[in-house]
């Protein structure tokens, strides 16, 4: 069934599968996962992208405040699906949602309508967006792991 969305209605949240690989110190090689978080317009399809180092609450409602900065506007309602940082209890008729969300929600003037649980249906825009992100951002870095800090070190002697 098609979808359709008046303009400034919705706002679909979510993040990015289980994250990507990054390399954060060059010369050691430590690999740290991050996090990758996708805003979606529900009329305009207007994609919003966010790397964090994790899914935490503050990293959570930094994201969504980036994405309402960069949109320039508020939508009338956010839909996140039920991550544990927004939702703590997943219902299918009334779930609950966290405060501190539900306050970031209500200063901005925003209300939230969690997608129902096993549901994807309810927040196609955001998950083809992340689709899009997954293949086009992170396939590159999947199909071809970057060895740039590889180079930079100095070969070893041996195996």
């Amino acid at each position: 069934m098609r979808q359709t969305h008046a303009a400034g209605e919705r706002l679909f949240v979510d993040y990015a599968g289980d994250g990507v690989h990054v390399v954060v110190d060059r010369l050691t090689g430590e690999v740290r996962m991050g996090q990758i978080f996708v805003a979606v317009l529900g009329a305009s399809s207007l994609t919003f992208a966010r790397a964090s180092w994790t899914q935490t609450l503050p990293d959570w409602i930094d994201a969504h405040v980036g994405a309402l900065e960069a949109i320039g506007g508020v939508p009338q309602l956010v839909v996140p699906d039920n991550a544990k940082t927004a939702i703590v209890k997943a219902c299918f008729y009334d779930p609950q949602v966290n405060r501190t969300y539900a306050d970031m929600a209500a200063h901005y003037g925003a209300a939230l309508l969690p997608a129902r649980p096993r549901k994807p249906r309810d927040k196609a825009k955001v998950e083809s967006a992340v689709l899009i992100v997954e293949r086009w951002l992170l396939g590159s870095c999947v199909a071809k792991p970057s060895t740039a800090w590889r180079r930079s070190t100095p070969p070893s002697t041996g195996c």
